[in-house]
């Protein structure tokens, strides 16, 4: 709805109406007065009412964006694209004050910042002794975090990871694509009973469509990755059911059940948006990082037998 401002035409509109019956009313100051002051009020109500229409309309548009979503060649809700979190989940999925990084030399740059819990519930329902376990793991963060050293970082947390991923659907499968470590899975659409033969560090995933969310059954981890950079772990008996469902053109709603009876108590979930990469040509860049880790894993052999 375009309209001018209605406060802006307020005095002008009165003079005009003043000036056509002022030989009228001149000789009446009340009745001069009282017309003013009912102009004035009608316009009052007239602009209330114009910005109470804008506000509903946004609203509807919001509701209408969150309702539809776009389907894909196949008929499918399309969630192609370039994705990323815009959150700290990578650095603690709890809640979590901002601190020094363990790198002396990056200063502020090398802190980590706080955030707030992606956990529904708050926190990870650790049994006590594997709670005991995280604390160790954050306290050797650098030794024991696989993703240092650029191993396949696992799911859920390649979805959360400071780096953006792809989706690519196709008619019985769908291809899921990260820029940390190049890492990849496939998504079988078609195969509900499809086991893997062997445990993988991005496991096996199965996904079905339940209405417009894309619904991913992932199993078959190895047990030696984490889901994030403050030590939370689990066991290579975890199961991860993720869910994938548009809140807009460019907001993804990402929920992912986590399940592991050796570690914690009972399933707990994460909950978080995903945004679309929206600038022009958004597009997954390089980042093989062995090249970037073979310092720190194998520099001391090089050393040695310069040494000799």
């Amino acid at each position: 709805m375009s309209y001018k401002n209605p406060a802006m035409m307020g005095p002008p509109l009165i003079f005009k109406l003043d000036f056509q019956m002022s030989a009228r009313i001149d000789e009446s100051p009340y009745i001069h007065k009282w017309l003013n002051l009912l102009i004035v009020s009608c316009l009052t109500v007239f602009i209330s009412a114009c910005g109470q229409n804008s506000v509903q309309s946004q609203n509807n548009s919001s509701n209408s964006g969150a309702e539809t979503s776009t389907l894909d060649v196949y008929g499918q809700t399309n969630l192609n694209g370039v994705w990323q979190a815009m959150n700290t989940a990578h650095w603690n999925l709890e809640s979590h004050a901002a601190s020094a990084g363990p790198v002396v030399r990056m200063g502020a740059l090398g802190g980590i910042p706080a955030g707030q819990s992606v956990i529904v519930g708050g926190e990870i329902p650790y049994q006590p002794w594997a709670r005991k376990q995280q604390a160790e793991n954050k306290k050797n963060w650098l030794e024991k975090d696989p993703a240092v050293k650029c191993f396949l970082p696992g799911v859920p947390r390649a979805t959360y990871m400071p780096f953006p991923f792809q989706i690519v659907q196709g008619s019985d499968t769908t291809l899921i694509i990260y820029e940390f470590a190049s890492a990849s899975r496939m998504v079988y659409m078609d195969k509900p009973d499809f086991e893997h033969p062997f445990e993988a560090r991005m496991g096996h995933s199965r996904g079905r469509w339940e209405g417009n969310t894309l619904v991913i059954d992932v199993a078959s981890h190895v047990a030696d990755t984490w889901f994030d950079a403050a030590g939370n772990f689990h066991s290579d008996a975890l199961h991860v059911e993720e869910r994938f469902t548009p809140q807009s053109e460019n907001i993804l709603l990402y929920e992912a059940t986590i399940t592991d009876e050796k570690v914690f108590t009972e399933p707990w979930k994460i909950s978080m948006p995903l945004y679309r990469r929206v600038e022009a040509n958004a597009q997954l860049l390089e980042f093989k990082c062995v090249e970037f880790a073979e310092e720190l894993m194998y520099g001391h052999l090089v050393k040695d037998n310069k040494a000799e």
